[in-house]
């Protein structure tokens, strides 16, 4: 249920003036748990698709079912409410039953990218004590062997065992493809139990076992924060549905029962979780599922399942539509894109609503936010440059880096603070951490430098742990990037703050399209930018590490340059 005061009005901010036709400045949370969603879904839509994996669906009674097994499963296993039950799993039908049967029971969900090194999750493991992971089997031996003392049971799962039967079959044929295709998706995992073949043989959980309560942890998800070591977020049931009650308000254009959502985002990402695992469910969506992102996956199942509605970062959007329009790929019914993680270029959207004939807007948010917090409107008062407008039933505040108590004048750069209920509750275990970015009053510190207009839109500028001080003067480094990125044979830049004689000296990392004099690029670029902001240095690499939604990291970059 949604209200919506009169704009304008004392009890309505300013910027709700600027919000698109039909979203209101204020929701009403309702009392709802994450497994609420489903069992809703599943009583309003119970044969229509809830998921598709290569063709194989499964319809939201099917899903309903399978997950309630699944719950089972878990409990015989000794999983109890606030237990923590780790996942590690690529996007699968499996990885949305374990996600809600773990939550059916009052449990919390740990999600890990099963890319990660062993020291990495070990690290995590060792952090939050799960006793019991679901994990994708082809990196079984890796989670088997870390040093995790409480890890007691691993549940392998076979992703192939999610195909058509088709599809299964032709993994087993003695070709090189079928057998490239196999050893990528699945192999043996001795020692670990099957996920598929205990959920299959399971009988479902009485429908009268207790579930979590609205304000019960839901689940830990590891973010770097704004300090940049990793912690897990604490976020609530009532967090996620709030930010998927606030995130479908301000799309009003989606239907409930008839669209279709493309799961090309890591669901074990916070914008993942939120749109993916959650909001879908509430829209009673089609979730379209893809291990990873594959252009010619992605549109070999448009071509018969169209997208309706597409989260991703820039660049899908841009790979996509140009190999959708060079291939004569109809995307035609692609309405909403919601774009996160990055600046989305004024190219880029151009392109994906030229081939689409849908929009695409940015947004903002962060995993200590559930994730989203800001979005620019879909519709005609978006404002491009920008990451948007906060959402309803969210404050913002532009406050001194150095003094978060003192607020800036309208118009002035500082750091962005959020409030609302999507807020998480801190972090796992981390007071002291806890206490530095969760102020008085629920007031969130997002880490990042923003300018606000007079219409209540935000720019982000950068980010205070990424600032480079030299001189003692202040660089902030998208601004240096923007400006090489617009050299004619530059075709990606990070810029970083590397010890010097007068703090710090700017370095540039440069990815080229064919060869380019460097020492002459410097010169160029100073009549776009102040002495002190130009490169002392410009190194070209072959590429720049990315994170798994595509953000360019720029601690590993600086750790790169410091390397060589």
């Amino acid at each position: 249920m949604v209200t919506e005061p009169d704009r304008g009005t004392p009890e309505a901010p300013a910027w709700t003036r600027s919000y698109a036709q039909g979203v209101p400045a204020e929701v009403d949370i309702p009392r709802e748990t994450v497994p609420d969603l489903l069992t809703a879904a599943a009583q309003r839509f119970p044969d229509r698709p809830a998921l598709e994996f290569f063709g194989a669906t499964t319809s939201y009674a099917e899903l309903r079912d399978a997950v309630a097994r699944a719950a089972t499963v878990l409990h015989d296993l000794g999983v109890r409410p606030g237990d923590r039950v780790a996942l590690v799993l690529p996007n699968c039908p499996q990885h949305v039953v374990a996600f809600n049967a773990v939550l059916r029971l009052g449990a919390v969900v740990v999600e890990h990218n099963p890319l990660y090194t062993p020291e990495e999750l070990g690290s995590q493991f060792r952090d939050h004590g799960a006793a019991v992971a679901v994990v994708w089997n082809v990196v079984a031996p890796v989670v088997q062997g870390l040093d995790a003392p409480e890890l007691r049971e691993v549940l392998a799962v076979d992703l192939s065992r999610a195909l058509p039967l088709v599809k299964r079959l032709a993994l087993r044929l003695p070709v090189p493809k079928a057998r490239a295709t196999r050893a990528a998706m699945t192999k043996p995992a001795p020692g670990t139990t099957s996920w598929d073949a205990a959920v299959a043989g399971a009988t479902p959980l009485d429908g009268a076992h207790p579930g979590p309560a609205h304000e019960d942890m839901a689940l830990l998800q590891y973010t770097g924060g704004t300090t940049g070591a990793p912690k897990a977020a604490v976020l609530t049931h009532r967090n996620l549905v709030a930010n998927v009650t606030q995130s479908l308000a301000w799309v009003p254009q989606l239907r409930a029962g008839e669209e279709v959502l493309y799961g090309v985002l890591p669901m074990f990402h916070a914008y993942g979780v939120l749109l993916c695992l959650a909001a879908a469910v509430r829209l009673g969506a089609v979730l379209v599922l893809f291990p990873r992102f594959d252009v010619d996956q992605v549109l070999a199942a448009a071509k018969k399942r169209p997208p309706t509605f597409f989260p991703g970062v820039p660049p899908m959007y841009q790979r996509l539509a140009a190999a959708a329009e060079e291939r004569g790929v109809d995307l035609s019914g692609t309405r909403v894109a919601i774009s996160g993680a990055m600046p989305l270029p004024l190219e880029t959207a151009e392109l994906w609503e030229r081939v689409t004939g849908g929009l695409v807007v940015e947004g903002y948010g962060m995993t200590e936010a559930s994730p989203i917090v800001i979005g620019n409107p879909v519709g005609p008062t978006r404002r491009t440059g920008t990451v948007g407008l906060p959402f309803p039933s969210t404050r913002m505040r532009v406050v001194d880096p150095e003094d978060p108590t003192v607020d800036r004048a309208p118009g002035e750069r500082g750091e962005l603070l959020v409030q609302g209920p999507q807020v998480f509750s801190g972090y796992w275990n981390r007071p002291e951490e806890t206490d530095a970015v969760l102020l008085p009053g629920g007031w969130l510190r997002t880490g990042d430098v923003v300018e606000v207009d007079d219409d209540g839109f935000v720019r982000i500028v950068d980010r205070i742990k990424e600032l480079i001080i030299t001189g003692g003067f202040n660089v902030y480094p998208s601004e240096v990037e923007d400006v090489l990125k617009a050299v004619d044979g530059i075709t990606d830049a990070a810029v970083v703050g590397l010890p010097g004689k007068n703090g710090e000296e700017v370095v540039a990392a440069v990815v080229l399209e064919r060869d380019l004099d460097l020492d002459a690029v410097r010169e160029s670029i100073r009549a776009s930018l102040a002495g002190y902001k130009v490169p002392q240095r410009i190194v070209a690499v072959d590429d720049l590490p990315r994170s798994q939604i595509g953000k360019v990291l720029r601690r590993e970059v600086r750790d790169q340059l410091l390397a060589d």
